[in-house]
């Protein structure tokens, strides 16, 4: 795939053009934007500053909105312009093993266009590619904004799917910890703790810049089509809840887990107790005729060692005894 894909799109005709940013950027012609289609620029990388400056320029874009595109991104934000909207976000980078793996994207709304810059090669969008490509729904009807709903609607998505996977991996857990209590559970326990934590601070920023989305009194966003951000930031918060949700169950199998393993070294002591009181008494008798004084009477006894045997026998097969008959032995 190339770096950067410009999408001209009405709802009778749609065309996509591949190609190197600094050709999109050189070929696209602000003036030459015509109202009746939606134009989406979507940029795979920022590698090509000055090209992707010198478009921004043509759009006539804030130096502030240019420089934030290429500076790391603190914390996310919205800014409203007369004639644009910019704002920039986190997200989930495609395949990522962890949630800590995250990339920057920033977003300008034009009056009939739509900037995406993502700093890596990525698939964020294919379901909004195929829904232009193949029309589905009503993307090809609406304007700009309505886009931009689409593609924060993939961004969520993933997210999503970044939760089930936790949630997968917390039954696995549950389930290892009633079956084989291995020790790197709780190391398991941990890193989805920080994957939520992660995850958390992904979804928390959108939400909010959803709101403002929502709140905001601009005409590039429609009103009518307000709810559709309204939707999205009740995805947000339903994320949120499955994330206290699944938070709140791994404090609990951690919980378990210590609890199962002061469980384990009680049936260990008990076993270990039960050994020592059969033979403490045997010690006892043992100890009594290791002494060596001259004069005891049972040293002479020609049957005495078979009798002291048959004694410690009958003892500790009766303190067995009693412990099986008070259930002391039975595992819980």
């Amino acid at each position: 795939m190339k770096n950067a894909q410009l999408y001209k799109y009405s709802q009778e005709f749609f065309a996509v053009q591949n190609e190197e940013v600094h050709q999109i950027c050189s070929d696209f012609e602000p003036n030459a934007i015509d109202t009746d289609y939606v134009y989406w620029l979507n940029f795979h990388n920022l590698q090509d500053r000055q090209a992707l400056e010198l478009l921004c320029q043509k759009l006539q874009l804030d130096k502030l909105s240019i420089e934030s595109i290429f500076l790391p991104l603190r914390r996310s934000k919205v800014e409203e312009y007369p004639n644009y909207l910019f704002f920039q976000i986190h997200t989930l980078r495609n395949n990522s093993a962890t949630a800590a793996d995250t990339e920057k994207l920033s977003f300008v709304v034009g009056k009939s266009f739509l900037l995406s810059f993502q700093e890596q090669q990525g698939q964020h969008f294919s379901d909004v590619r195929e829904r232009i490509e193949k029309s589905k729904g009503k993307i090809r009807s609406q304007k700009s904004d309505f886009l931009l709903f689409r593609l924060l609607d993939a961004l969520i998505d993933e997210i999503f799917v970044k939760t089930e996977e936790v949630s997968d991996q917390i039954d696995l857990i549950d389930a290892g910890i009633h079956s084989n209590m291995k020790s790197h559970l709780l190391h398991e326990i941990e890193t989805q703790k920080r994957e939520l934590i992660e995850l958390r601070k992904l979804i928390q920023p959108i939400k909010d810049l959803l709101a403002g989305l929502e709140n905001m009194d601009h005409p590039l966003i429609d009103p009518a089509n307000k709810h559709y951000f309204k939707n999205l930031r009740n995805s947000c918060t339903s994320l949120l809840e499955d994330v206290d949700a699944h938070k709140q169950i791994l404090e609990s199998l951690s919980n378990l887990y210590y609890a199962a393993q002061g469980q384990r070294m009680n049936e260990i002591m008990k076993v270990l107790t039960v050994v020592s009181s059969i033979f403490i008494p045997l010690t006892f008798i043992v100890g009594v005729y290791g002494m060596n004084f001259k004069y005891m009477p049972e040293l002479e006894y020609p049957y005495g060692y078979y009798t002291v045997v048959l004694i410690m026998i009958l003892i500790g097969v009766g303190l067995l005894s009693y412990f099986i008959k008070r259930g002391w032995l039975k595992r819980d």
